[in-house]
């Protein structure tokens, strides 16, 4: 079966967030369907939303053998393995798992929008997607993510030194 290169990213802001977030990686890398091929460094970021802790976020490539939907319902699976529980819109979580590229694929469906629908106005993705794919053209904008980066205001995304 033919892979399909795609761009998640990853966020937490609960528990040991870091710890998560490798976790997280290691458990894509042995899913079926599934491996990581990059991933960015880590990033804290400012939350959007109500008033919580800030973020841990970073960004990955994957190579993958799943149609969209069915890795949306992996990742989906995956944050739930991770305690995920969902009370508020943007509200804290123990682990966020997005799909935001899917190869060039611009997709709406009732469940899934690709590419996702506000990843451009978010400097917490945009920062670590460039680390790690700068020249990737968002299908719809038909920019660069490095220079959809450039319009960003980046000034609550700090790289970790971990």
């Amino acid at each position: 079966m033919k892979s399909t290169k795609c761009a998640i990213a990853l966020g937490s802001n609960l528990g040991d967030s870091l710890a998560t977030l490798k976790s997280a990686i290691a458990t894509l890398n042995h899913t079926p369907g599934i491996a990581v091929k990059s991933h960015s460094s880590w990033y804290q970021t400012a939350p959007v939303g109500p008033p919580q802790p800030d973020y841990i976020n970073a960004c990955a490539i994957l190579e993958v053998t799943l149609q969209p939907q069915q890795l949306l319902t992996t990742l989906l699976e995956i944050e739930k393995k991770f305690n995920r529980i969902r009370r508020e819109k943007w509200g804290p979580r123990t682990l966020d798992l997005d799909l935001l590229l899917y190869d060039d694929l611009i997709l709406e469906t009732p469940t899934l929008t690709l590419p996702h629908p506000r990843m451009t106005q978010r400097a917490f993705v945009l920062v670590p997607l460039v680390e790690i794919a700068p020249d990737w053209v968002h299908p719809v904008t038909k920019s660069a993510i490095g220079q959809i980066l450039k319009t960003a205001d980046c000034s609550g995304v700090h790289k970790m030194k971990v």
